[in-house]
């Protein structure tokens, strides 16, 4: 019974970590796209960039097995999805300050680093 017990409880403390883990790794990601688009000057519709000039890059299938996750294209999705990357008409990418203040993932000091 007490390994029964034991076997349970590991069971329920990966399925939370697999639902934990990822969240948390893509609230760490939000921060560091916000931090590409500033330090490439990607502000406002005239300093639009492309994914590549920005530094996002897909990974081959090779790539993908050996290294860990990247969230950073999560985050851009979420961001994008949140209105505060916008996309122009050509399909570059800029960060909309104003909507960034307004929403909830501002925080001055995550973005100082």
């Amino acid at each position: 019974m007490n390994e029964w017990l034991f076997i349970i409880i590991l069971v329920v403390i990966a399925g939370v970590a697999l639902l934990i883990i990822p969240q948390w790794r893509l609230k760490r990601a939000i921060p560091q796209v916000i931090k590409m688009f500033r330090e490439q000057n990607a502000v406002g519709i005239k300093n639009a960039k492309t994914e590549e000039e920005l530094g996002f890059k897909r990974r081959s299938l090779m790539e993908g097995m050996f290294r860990p996750r990247d969230y950073k294209p999560h985050a851009l999705t979420a961001l994008i999805q949140a209105e505060i990357i916008q996309l122009t008409e050509d399909g570059k990418l800029y960060l909309a300050e104003d909507k960034l203040i307004d929403s909830g993932f501002y925080k001055p000091e995550a973005y100082l680093r």
